[in-house]
């Protein structure tokens, strides 16, 4: 099948498979009139990719999953240890999210919103210490 369908069936942009192929993440064979020709196991395999990349794994922890999903004397350990990788990644950047949203609520709460010039928030931005 071509790309256009494939990104039907699959639910990822035809850009984002181009993408995949160019980067080795997935391969398609070719017609011989040498349009990409998508199986049914392509659009698995570009599925997987979707609902891994959905769930924020990154290119290399898709290439490694989908590595570990193609080889069937694969340890689930492996599998976990990648999960449990990007979970604690997740963690951090939850960490770094609820400081920016404390710092912001500090702000706001500095800032008086009123028609004077002089406002908390962009002197934070700027580096200003408060006098």
């Amino acid at each position: 099948m071509n790309i256009g369908r494939a990104a039907e069936l699959s639910g990822l942009p035809a850009k984002t498979i181009r993408y995949y192929e160019d980067i080795g993440l997935i391969s398609a064979d070719r017609a011989t009139n040498g349009y990409r020709d998508y199986s049914q196991a392509d659009i698995h395999r570009l599925s997987f990719l979707h609902r891994a990349r959905a769930l924020g794994f990154s290119i290399e922890d898709c290439r490694q999953l989908l590595d570990l999903y193609r080889d069937r004397n694969r340890a689930s350990h492996d599998v976990r240890e990648i999960a449990k990788s990007h979970v604690s990644a997740i963690d951090e950047k939850l960490k770094e999210l609820q400081s920016m949203r404390a710092t912001l609520s500090r702000l706001i709460h500095a800032c008086h919103g009123d028609d004077r010039p002089d406002c908390p928030i962009l002197e934070d931005i700027a580096g200003e210490v408060r006098q």
